[in-house]
C-alpha cells in the first residue's frame, strides 16, 4: 500500500507513461493489473473432504485473518491458482511479496490481478471538520467503516479475492458470487471491518479481558472516540502493566487546550439535542478550561440523561425512557450509525462502561460515592476530594462519546 498509513491509503502515480484506466479526482492506480483470458473462475473453497460422487459445503463467502489457520490454508491453494494462470500466460508471480492483492474475474472468462498497482481508499469517521485535499492524520480518526479501491471498476458480474497486509498480519476477503450480483458496498465494508480489526488489536484484545477492562473502568478511562487513537495507548499500557494510571493522567489533560475543547463543543452542538443545551455545555467547556472541575462534573454529570432523553425522544415519537432503557437505545444507537457492534466506538462495551461507572450505585451511608458517578454527584454524596481535573475530562469524554452514537 501507498499513502499515508492510516487514515487515507492511495495510490500515486509513478513516472511511467501508462495512463490510469479510470481516474476519481486526482487518485489513480500506480499501474496497470496482470490480465489474463480464458481462465477458469473460482466456484469458492471447499469447507470438507470428499470423494467423487459425494457432495460437500463450499464457501463462496468469507472475512478472516491470518491469526485464523484457516487463513493460511485458503492463502496457499488461492497462490497455487494464481501461480497456475499466470504460467500459462508466461507470467511470473510472487503473491508472497505483495501488501495488497486484488483478484478479479469477469464474466468474460477474463482475469485482472492487482499486485500493489491498484489505489486504496479507507473510510473513515473524523473528529473533526475537514476540507478537501486536507491532510489527515491518525489522531484524527475516530472509527474505519470501510476500506476500498476506488479506481477499479468492479460490476455486478465479478468475483472478487482481496487480500492485504497490515503491519505483521493479513486479511483476506473473497465473494465468489454465485448469484451475479456483487454488491461492492458490502465488500468495502467487509474489508474495513478486517482492516480496523488489524490495525487496532491491541484494543480489541483489551477490551476482551475483563481484568484490563474492570481495571480501566475503575479508574473512570474508556477508549473514548476523541482519545481512541492517540492518548489512549499509554492509559492502556499503564492499566496492562499495572502501574497507576495517574501517572499519565497530566500527559493526557495537558493535551486538551482550548482549541480542542472548542472542537469537542462545535461536535456537540452540531448535534440537536446538544444544542438545545447549548449555553450549560458551554459553561461546562469554560470551567474546564479554567481547570474548575467541580463544575464542569456538576454540569456534564447531570447533563447525560438530559441528552440521551432528548435523543430517544427524537427517534421514538417524542417518548422519554428511564434509564436502563436509555442505556439501551444508546447502545442500539451507535451499533446502527456505525454498522455493526464490533466497531471503535465500542457501544457494548460503553454501555458496561456508563453502567458500572457513570451511572454506578452508591451506599449513601457508607459514602462510597465518587465524582466519576452522576448519582451521587446528583445527590450531593461525592466525596470533596473526588472532584478532580481527571474525572471533569472523563466527563466531557462520556458526553461527548454519546455524541458520536446519538
Amino acid at each position: 500500500m501507498t499513502g499515508m498509513a492510516d487514515p487515507q491509503e492511495q495510490g500515486q502515480a509513478t513516472d511511467n507513461k501508462s495512463e490510469p484506466s479510470r481516474v476519481v479526482g486526482s487518485v489513480r492506480n500506480i499501474g496497470e493489473p496482470l490480465r489474463f483470458a480464458n481462465v477458469e473462475a473460482l466456484g469458492g473453497f471447499s469447507m470438507e473432504a470428499a470423494k467423487p460422487g459425494q457432495t460437500l459445503q463450499v464457501c463462496t463467502q468469507l472475512a478472516l485473518t491470518s491469526d485464523d489457520p484457516l487463513f493460511h490454508r485458503l492463502v496457499e491453494n488461492l497462490a497455487g491458482v494464481v501461480n497456475h494462470m499466470a504460467q500459462q500466460a508466461g507470467i511470473g508471480v510472487r503473491l508472497s511479496r505483495a501488501d495488497t492483492v486484488l483478484l478479479v474475474y469477469k464474466a468474460d472468462k477474463t482475469a485482472e490481478l492487482w499486485l500493489d498497482t491498484a489505489a486504496v481508499s479507507v473510510r473513515c469517521a473524523i473528529k473533526r471538520d475537514i476540507a478537501a485535499g486536507t491532510a489527515v492524520f491518525a489522531n484524527d480518526i475516530a472509527d474505519v467503516t470501510g476500506m476500498g479501491f476506488p479506481c477499479v471498476n468492479l460490476e455486478a458480474t465479478d468475483k472478487v479475492v482481496c487480500i492485504f497486509r497490515r503491519d505483521w498480519r493479513f486479511g483476506l476477503a473473497f465473494d465468489f458470487n454465485p448469484d451475479g450480483k456483487l454488491d461492492v458496498e458490502a465488500f468495502t465494508t467487509t474489508l474495513g471491518t478486517l482492516y480496523r480489526e488489524l490495525r487496532y488489536r491491541h484494543l480489541y484484545e483489551a477490551l476482551d479481558d475483563p481484568v484490563i477492562f474492570d481495571r480501566l473502568v475503575a479508574t473512570g478511562w474508556f477508549p473514548f472516540a476523541e482519545i481512541i487513537t492517540s492518548e489512549f495507548r499509554d492509559l492502556l499500557r499503564h492499566c496492562e502493566a499495572g502501574f497507576d494510571v495517574a501517572e499519565v493522567g497530566a500527559t493526557v489533560l495537558a493535551k486538551f487546550d482550548e482549541a480542542r475543547l472548542q472542537r469537542i463543543f462545535e461536535r456537540w452542538i452540531a448535534k440537536p439535542h446538544f444544542a438545545a443545551k447549548a449555553s450549560l455545555l458551554k459553561a461546562a467547556i469554560d470551567a474546564f478550561a479554567k481547570q474548575e472541575p467541580v463544575a464542569v462534573i456538576k454540569i456534564v454529570l447531570t447533563e447525560i440523561e438530559g441528552v440521551l432523553n432528548d435523543a430517544h425522544r427524537a427517534a421514538n415519537g417524542g417518548q422519554g425512557a428511564k434509564l436502563k432503557p436509555l442505556l439501551a437505545f444508546a447502545k442500539e444507537s451507535a451499533k446502527r450509525k456505525a454498522g455493526g457492534p464490533n466497531t471503535l466506538l465500542f457501544p457494548a462495551a460503553f454501555a458496561q462502561y456508563l453502567e458500572a461507572h457513570t451511572f454506578a450505585k452508591f451506599d449513601p451511608v457508607a459514602q462510597t460515592g465518587t465524582a466519576g458517578s452522576r448519582h451521587a454527584v446528583g445527590h450531593g454524596a461525592a466525596a470533596q476530594d473526588s472532584y478532580t481535573m481527571p474525572r471533569a475530562l472523563q466527563a466531557i469524554l462520556t458526553l461527548d462519546q454519546i455524541a458520536f452514537y446519538t
